[in-house]
């Protein structure tokens, strides 16, 4: 029996139908298209920020390493910058469920807006790296949010074709990237000031505009004010868990894997990791990376197939453009322009995956089958040697790219059609985050296997060419022997050491002929480490297997908050004991959702 007066029974009453009556305007005012599309137009230019720093950077950091006299510490530049953006992503996540996603992604292009800023002026590697790091923990919510920010616009079903756009960036910012920092680079002056520190001022102009075009088409409803409290014991564990462990998979090649500094990381990255889920299991809902999210089968399963994909994405493509560099002989703005063919795949694959789940409402399939085509464009890509011709690089990169396009998307999709549309946020970027994580543990293990191998496999190449002719003959050549390009090969025929390819440059001044071992042994380790990626797919082939199909939700994100905060609001009247009116029932108006979630 209820307690209440008649009077407050009427109030409840009147709620409830305002609440219900409310969901359904929200329905009904769903953005049109062309709307959607205005939105994204801000969204991608923020994305576009994140996409081509990644690029622009690694073609022009040898020159920014020798400008401010520290090319031995290059690495921390790239460390700190992912470091930040790594451990950065799943806060936004969370953060955005509670208060919203505009304010935190224009906190986030205004945070990367101003690391480029200090960049651009900064006088040393060292500075560079902590503005770097300032960069990362706005790039961190570029990317996670913008997707999030799809996903509370449009239906799961209708949301794969919109994030092609998406894809679309990261193909355009990877063909960019590499020939705008070779200009950036290569330019001594450009409007008065060095040339590379524009690969980082360019940022600013892009920022500004993707701060006013977002702040002026980008309008969400205000989230229904709930009691919560920041997991901050969570946020400083995940540091804590997070930055030993980055560090080492970065520097854990020349620290030595078993060194004392190396040793160190695991422990401190292990305790943190205990300490991490700890914490989150008594913080409940409020966590930052809520651990009942991992008894959601697609959840969890989407996450270690993310960080399989991530990790022979990356490592694969760490080991490519170097390489089409140092095997071809191609400048960083050529071996851009050559990974064309891979951004073209990657594009079509996504795009036609996209129209496909949005007309069926299937999408398993999709990363099932890219994983076999990434493992069939990494095992074709192996065969790769040092006379081998561009049009079979090419063949190799379109079938990888279409692979990749079928599995990141739908990955995603799945994921955020699973989980609650609450939870949306957190889930979106946890899933880019353990994407995030297989890429630096992919580079990091990748290369290691590639420059741990690649002085024995010069080493055995050279053996076998000491009985050719033309090698014979060029070590008897007076020219050659004079030529001081040719000193490092010259002293190891004579029981020297295999030359250092920290630099690499030497070798495009040696002879072609002593060049040639080189070449081989270093295209045998490229070879070893796409097999070892073609291996990793496997992994990522039976985990998509496993990934259960749930039907795609009909209703946006946004839609779907205002749907579940009436039924919410429904249910506490019913418990509370007080006739509820409203045009149909408390279940039929719950967000239409997938069995079990």
């Amino acid at each position: 029996m209820s307690s209440s007066t008649p009077a407050q029974a009427g109030s409840t009453r009147s709620t409830v139908s305002t609440s219900a009556r409310r969901a359904a305007r929200t329905v009904s005012t769903a953005p049109s298209h062309r709307e959607i599309l205005v939105i994204l137009g801000g969204l991608m230019i923020g994305m576009f920020l994140a996409a081509l720093d990644q690029t622009i950077v690694a073609t022009s950091i040898r020159t920014i390493g020798d400008d401010l006299n520290g090319l031995s510490v290059q690495a921390w530049v790239t460390t700190a910058y992912l470091l930040t953006s790594t451990i950065s992503t799943p806060l936004y996540g969370k953060l955005s469920d509670v208060y919203g996603r505009k304010p935190f992604y224009m906190t986030a292009i205004s945070i990367f807006v101003v690391g480029s800023l200090l960049s651009g002026t900064a006088t040393s590697m060292y500075e560079l790296a902590l503005y770097r790091g300032l960069q990362g923990l706005g790039a961190g919510g570029l990317m996670s949010l913008a997707i999030t920010i799809l996903g509370d616009l449009v239906a799961p079903r209708e949301r794969a074709r919109y994030q092609a756009y998406f894809l679309s960036v990261f193909g355009v910012s990877s063909v960019l990237g590499p020939v705008v920092g070779g200009f950036f680079a290569g330019a001594d002056t450009i409007l008065g000031i060095t040339g590379w520190r524009w690969v980082f001022l360019i940022n600013v102009p892009i920022g500004i505009v993707a701060l006013l075009v977002v702040g002026r088409v980008l309008h969400l409803p205000p989230l229904r004010k709930v009691q919560h409290r920041i997991d901050w014991p969570g946020a400083l564990l995940i540091v804590v868990a997070l930055v030993p462990l980055l560090l080492v998979a970065e520097q854990g090649r020349q620290w030595g894997w078993a060194s004392a500094v190396s040793l160190a990381c695991y422990v401190v990255g292990l305790l943190g990791l205990v300490g991490f889920v700890l914490v989150e299991r008594r913080a409940g809902a409020d966590a930052i990376l809520p651990l009942a999210l991992f008894r959601n089968r697609t959840f969890s399963v989407g996450a270690g197939a993310n960080l399989v994909v991530g990790m022979a994405m990356f490592g694969g493509l760490a080991t490519l453009p170097l390489y089409l560099q140092i095997v071809l002989g191609m400048s960083p703005t050529e071996a851009g322009l050559a990974l064309i063919p891979f951004t073209v795949g990657i594009i079509g694959g996504s795009v036609t995956v996209g129209q496909i789940t949005s007309r069926t409402g299937r999408y398993k399939i999709f990363p099932v089958v890219g994983t076999v085509l990434m493992g069939i464009g990494v095992l074709l890509l192996s065969r790769i040697g040092v006379d081998t011709p561009f049009p079979y690089i090419a063949a190799g990169s379109v079938i990888l790219g279409l692979g990749l396009g079928g599995c990141m998307q739908p990955l995603v999709l799945a994921v955020q059609n699973a989980v609650p549309v609450r939870d949306m946020g957190v889930a979106t970027s946890s899933s880019l985050f353990f994407r995030q994580m297989g890429g630096t543990l992919g580079t990091a293990v990748f290369l290691s296997v590639l420059f741990s191998t690649v002085g024995g496999n010069i080493a055995t190449a050279f053996r076998n060419a000491a009985r050719s002719p033309s090698f014979q003959a060029a070590l008897a050549d007076p020219a050659v022997q004079r030529d001081p390009a040719n000193a490092p090969i010259l002293r190891m025929t004579q029981g020297g050491a295999v030359p250092s390819l920290d630099d690499s440059s030497f070798i495009s001044h040696l002879d072609p002929r002593l060049a040639q071992p080189i070449l081989e042994g270093f295209s045998q380790s490229v070879d070893l480490v796409l097999v070892l990626a073609a291996c990793i797919l496997v992994i990522g082939f039976v985990l998509t297997l496993l990934l259960p199909e749930l039907p795609l939700r009909d209703v946006s994100g946004i839609q779907g908050r205002a749907e579940e905060d009436a039924a919410d609001e429904a249910a506490a009247s019913l418990a509370a004991g007080d006739d509820v009116e409203t045009d149909q029932p408390v279940e039929a108006r719950r967000t239409p959702g997938p069995p079990g979630v």
